[in-house]
Formats: structure tokens, sequence, C-alpha cells
């Protein structure tokens, strides 16, 4: 089984531009996304969002997130204040997420690894590396203080 995955954190609103939530926070994103950049009527994407991404090839889940709260942890309270203005400027909940995007059998995807041993025991076909993940208590406050969300998509590829 070939598997792809990758996991981000996003400020949305259908009202402030990615650029904007730059200049407030004063943190670079990965990505963007502009809102109607693709599509005027109806608008797609349908807000506006700024991203810090982790997708390195090799990493569970749980070291994806790890690595992008290395980077934002120490920002949590002023992301969840402006999540909130955010909220309220867009007159409901969702600005703030942690997304985790799986994309089983993908060709570009991370074959599963057989021929190491875990602690000892054979591997059998379906124990692939990257399957499994947990959230400790780190990423649940860093979840709590910035006001996320948590999606989780999974997807087989085709």
């Amino acid at each position: 089984m070939m598997i792809s995955q990758y996991a981000y954190f996003a400020l949305s609103s259908h009202r402030v531009s990615a650029a904007e939530i730059t200049a407030r926070l004063g943190i670079e994103p990965d990505e963007i996304s502009v809102r109607g950049s693709r599509h005027a009527n109806p608008a797609r994407p349908a807000s506006h969002r700024w991203k810090v991404v982790c997708r390195r090839p090799g990493l569970t889940v749980d070291d994806q997130i790890s690595q992008i709260l290395d980077r934002l942890f120490a920002h949590a309270e002023r992301l969840g204040e402006l999540a909130a203005e955010l909220e309220s400027l867009d007159g409901g909940p969702g600005a703030s997420m942690l997304q985790v995007v799986r994309v089983f059998e993908h060709p570009d995807g991370e074959e599963e690894d057989l021929t190491t041993p875990v602690e000892g025991l054979e591997k059998l076909p379906g124990q692939h590396q990257l399957l499994g993940w947990h959230l400790d208590a780190r990423v649940l406050e860093f979840l709590r203080l910035t006001r996320a969300e948590l999606d989780v998509d999974e997807y087989a590829y085709g």
C-alpha cells in the first residue's frame, strides 16, 4: 500500500485576506488561497486561507503536526485571538483549523516498509509505518488556544 499524507494549520476568512492575516500576525505562511480565485460565482475557494504546512514525506502524522506546532505554538494565543475576530467578522465558527490529509494508493506515496522488524517482530502487510497517530497534551492545548477545529480527511487515489 502506498500512502501520501500532509498536515497544515490554517486561518480562514470570507472577508480578511491572507495578506492581511500575515500582516496582523507577522508570520509568513507556507501557502495561501485567495477567495474566488478559481471561480467568481459561487466563490471557490470559498474563503481566503493562510496556511502553515508540513508535507515532508516519511514523517508520521504526529511528527508532521509536531513540526507545525514547533513553528506556531509560541504564537498560539495570538492565533486564537485573531481566529475569534475572524469568526466574529464572518458570523460563525471555523476560522481556525488543524487539517490532516491522507491519500491511500497515491502513486507518489510512501511504500509500506516490510523489511524492518519492530521490536524483533516480523512486519506483516497492512501494518504501514505511517498508519496510526495520536494527539498529545501539547497538541490539545494548541487546539484550545487557537480555537482550532481538527479535520481529518482520508481518500483513496483514483
